[in-house]
């Protein structure tokens, strides 16, 4: 498969959280890769749709392979942009992700409503942020 170039507009993603039950946050992420949001349940749901995306679209290559019990194969979609101007009832981030390294990512994340940004060097760190802001909401 040829590799794919894409503009630093795909490293962004933003997630709306419209609802945390206990420890499970429920939303919808975007990009301008789909033609709208992707809804997701729980962070699992939300990391594995953000990582499977940055696979399909070739962008922000992994720094190391993932390792399964079966294995799988990902297909290349077309680009579609979208004006993103979604807002979640309880939480809204910009995530941008540089690097996936070390099976993890490395990026920064804003909190739009809280007008805040901090880096972060793993997943779980990114989750501690996001959780800190949906407990100050």
């Amino acid at each position: 498969m040829a590799e794919r170039i894409r503009g630093n507009e795909y490293r962004y993603f933003t997630v709306c959280i419209d609802k945390l039950d206990g420890n499970i946050m429920s939303g919808s992420f975007y990009n301008p890769y789909l033609t709208g949001g992707q809804d997701f349940t729980g962070l699992l749901d939300l990391i594995l749709g953000i990582d499977g995306l940055l696979n399909e679209m070739g962008n922000v290559q992994q720094g190391c392979s993932i390792r399964s019990f079966t294995r799988n194969t990902d297909a290349a979609g077309d680009i579609r942009s979208s004006a993103i101007s979604e807002r979640g009832q309880l939480a809204t981030f910009s995530i941008k992700i540089l690097f996936r390294q070390n099976a993890s990512w490395q990026g920064s994340v804003t909190w739009l409503e809280g007008k805040a940004e901090e880096s972060f060097r793993s997943v779980l760190e990114l989750i501690y942020l996001m959780n800190s802001a949906c407990m100050a909401s």
